[in-house]
């Protein structure tokens, strides 16, 4: 079995009619664990000298980061222990567990777990994996645009959600290094969106009104990594609502028989809300759906 899937490059048929031009979903909720922070995670975790491995690993996580290195752990035989918010999905926490890591609920959001990991880890020994703040978990993620180089070598945009940035970080330079001219395009919700408010403002902000259904991306303040890598590599920004990403988790298991999450649907999101028509029209262009671990009851709701 690979480490890692080379996961499906799909070509949206209903997409590219309607906006005229070629679409495509890269599908990394096909991944292990569901979504492509176990490509980040096992690069991290890979990387470690054996006196860190014997330490174990302490990571916070919403979710996806948090199964993303818990299997990584498992895989390398390192102990992993894992802080998530109270308001974590079940699904994650669960399927967390049962990839043997030890969980631990601690804040009611993400920046607030964080800040208590790393006190944690301060206190432990334990190394902390960030969830996106980190070279090589950047560098991980950024085997996703090799892979977009390889399957579909003229593209012209990749629309890519953004959390902490750690994705679109690593996207980035892995295409812009072969492809400086490919357009990369971030979203955000309109009730989280710390990146795009930084990049705007020039400066390394926070930004958070609300909790977005977008939970995998719920992320107020960026990396400090990602803000520098992404100020200068970002083309283009998108802030949807929260009744368009539901929208498009709906028109994703509709239309394309694919299931997402809220943060996996937001590129989808941006797509269908129009804001970027001019940009897609004639063009190729791939929305990156980034993960599929949604509750059964939020998707059933939407459904």
């Amino acid at each position: 079995m690979p480490l890692m899937i080379h996961t499906p490059l799909a070509p949206s048929n209903i997409l590219g009619q309607e906006k005229q031009g070629e679409i495509y979903l890269k599908l990394e909720n096909l991944q292990r664990t569901g979504s492509f922070k176990a490509r980040g995670a096992y690069n991290k975790l890979a990387t470690l000298t054996p006196e860190e491995k014997k330490r174990g690993v302490i990571a916070c996580s919403a979710g996806n980061h948090a199964q993303g290195v818990a299997l990584a752990a498992s895989l390398l035989k390192i102990d992993a222990r894992i802080f998530m918010p109270k308001s974590a999905p079940k699904t994650k926490i669960s399927a967390t567990e049962n990839y043997g890591a030890k969980v631990e609920l601690v804040g009611e959001t993400f920046d607030e777990t964080k800040a208590k990991t790393l006190a944690e880890a301060a206190k432990s020994g334990e190394v902390f994996v960030s969830p996106f703040d980190d070279c090589a978990v950047m560098e991980g993620q950024g085997t996703i645009g090799i892979e977009l180089l390889q399957d579909l070598p003229e593209v012209d945009n990749v629309i890519v959600p953004i959390g902490g940035g750690g994705l679109i970080a690593g996207i980035a330079l892995a295409i812009k290094s072969y492809r400086p001219e490919v357009k990369i395009i971030g979203v955000q919700s309109y009730h989280v969106h710390g990146m795009i408010s930084s990049i705007w403002q020039q400066k390394l902000i926070a930004n958070r009104s609300h909790k977005t259904l977008a939970d995998g991306c719920d992320v107020a303040l960026a990396g400090e990594l990602t803000y520098e890598i992404l100020k200068d590599r970002i083309d283009e920004t998108v802030l949807v609502e929260e009744e368009e990403i539901e929208q498009a988790i709906h028109y994703l298991a509709l239309k394309e028989k694919v299931i997402a999450e809220g943060a996996g649907a937001l590129s989808t999101a941006a797509i269908l809300s129009g804001h970027i028509d001019h940009l897609l029209h004639g063009k190729k262009t791939i929305a990156v759906v980034s993960g599929g671990n949604i509750d059964f009851s939020v998707f059933k709701e939407i459904i």
